[in-house]
């Protein structure tokens, strides 16, 4: 017999209205036969009566579902012993900050699955965001810059767009970004900050979403060996200039000898960081590639200690990617959504909530789905919904060998009766 299915409440943010299971799959499911409990939540971007009109009992609490779904961590008071849990835990890197979420499930003896970790025989992930964090941040950099510039004295058309979550949807952002493109095309931008060049780190989901949005402007695609030659070549300011950084741009091997990509992933300790000497040659530094700490950082503390000041041509730096003090030392935080950027001092090592003061701009939403939340919960719930059913009716008391799951959830299974199950055995150091 299937259990009891629950969505919870999103209550780590304030502004998270985004669903793992929209109405239309719920509808599915209750179809099926399966009973899906809806914890009632005014904020979201589906409303009760829609889940109420799927099929689904509205509920003040999640105390009579046994599986529950939700999208960011859950808090610690909410965790109810031996239920199963199934959200993005950030646990997989032992992140200090969610240790003591992860005792507290240990304690409770829940099991969880982690979408991060859900993945095909190829190791690709299948239930994810997709590119809503790069289209989300790259709209909020753009309208950032604007905010930037005009306190700069400077006024362009970029102070045309507003944050995404200001947006009914992502059509109603997008159209205003083909009327600021018309414009630059038409006016152009002020001497002053052109070329205006915008640097892409990676070249998966996250940059290509943030790239469909900055393609929407004028713009000249440079190699990174281009980029640094620009300054001395005839640029127009009814463009901007765009340049996209693989792996082999990064970084570079100790010994010199050739570049080789595997061996970047696998022996990253034999490899220095070089990202950043195309920084003097960036406006706008857009950071949408993944990052462990065995890598080399792209941005340093010192580096920009010793190298920035008033006449950097950096103004800003987008940090999708958003790992605290991680790839970009100088995110200091993952920033609400309605309180989204601030100005980093190199010279201070300090930060100012806002676009004004000295220093470099910095927009590093932990969120940023979650300002375009319908069509993001869209995305997610179809790619989520086909595991659904399996997952409620898994037997979760038998021994991990026997757990009957689809291979592509169980490998996302890292709690098992509040025990790490074996992929995940290596979390436990982290909480000594």
């Amino acid at each position: 017999m299937a259990a009891v299915t629950g969505i919870r409440h999103e209550d780590k943010y304030e502004l998270e209205r985004r669903v793992p299971l929209v109405p239309e799959d719920v509808k599915k499911l209750t179809d099926t036969g399966l009973k899906v409990i809806v914890q009632k939540c005014e904020k979201r971007i589906f409303r009760n009566d829609e889940y109420k009109a799927a099929g689904a009992v509205l509920a003040d609490n999640m105390n009579d579902a046994d599986v529950i779904f939700g999208v960011k961590e859950v808090t610690i008071p909410s965790f109810e012993e031996n239920k199963t849990y199934i959200f993005f835990s950030h646990i997989i890197k032992g992140q200090k900050y969610n240790m003591p979420m992860l005792r507290t499930m240990i304690e409770k003896k829940v099991n969880l699955i982690d979408y991060e970790k859900v993945a095909d025989d190829k190791n690709r992930r299948l239930i994810f965001f997709g590119n809503f964090a790069g289209l989300a941040g790259m709209i909020d950099t753009i309208w950032a810059l604007g905010l930037r510039l005009k306190h700069l004295g400077l006024n362009t058309p970029f102070t045309k767009l507003k944050q995404a979550r200001m947006y009914d949807s992502l059509e109603e952002a997008k159209s205003v970004l083909k009327e600021i493109s018309a414009e630059i095309t038409e006016k152009g931008l002020p001497q002053e900050i052109c070329p205006l060049t915008v640097g892409f780190t990676g070249y998966g989901n996250v940059s290509k979403g943030a790239q469909e949005i900055f393609d929407i402007l004028p713009f000249e695609e440079v190699t990174p060996q281009e980029l640094k030659e620009l300054r001395n070549t005839q640029t127009s300011n009814k463009k901007l200039y765009k340049t996209v950084f693989k792996e082999e741009h990064l970084a570079v091997k100790k010994d010199s000898t050739p570049f080789i990509l595997q061996e970047y992933y696998d022996h990253p300790e034999l490899f220095n960081g070089v990202y950043e000497e195309y920084l003097p040659h960036l406006s706008v530094m857009m950071n949408c590639v993944f990052w462990t700490e065995k890598y080399p950082r792209l941005v340093t503390k010192e580096y920009l200690k010793n190298n920035y000041n008033t006449s950097s041509k950096l103004l800003a730096i987008g940090d999708v990617t958003c790992d605290i003090h991680g790839s970009v030392e100088c995110t200091e935080l993952g920033t609400p959504i309605n309180d989204p950027i601030y100005v980093f001092d190199p010279k201070k090592n300090s930060y100012k909530m806002g676009h004004e003061g000295e220093g470099l701009l910095m927009m590093s939403v932990d969120i940023l789905p979650s300002e375009l939340p319908r069509e993001s919960s869209q995305f997610f719930s179809r790619a989520l919904y086909p595991f659904v059913k399996s997952i409620a009716e898994c037997d979760f008391n038998k021994p991990f060998a026997e757990i009957k799951l689809p291979s592509e959830i169980k490998k996302a299974l890292i709690l098992l009766k509040g025990e790490f199950t074996p992929d995940y055995k290596y979390i436990q150091n982290y909480l000594k």
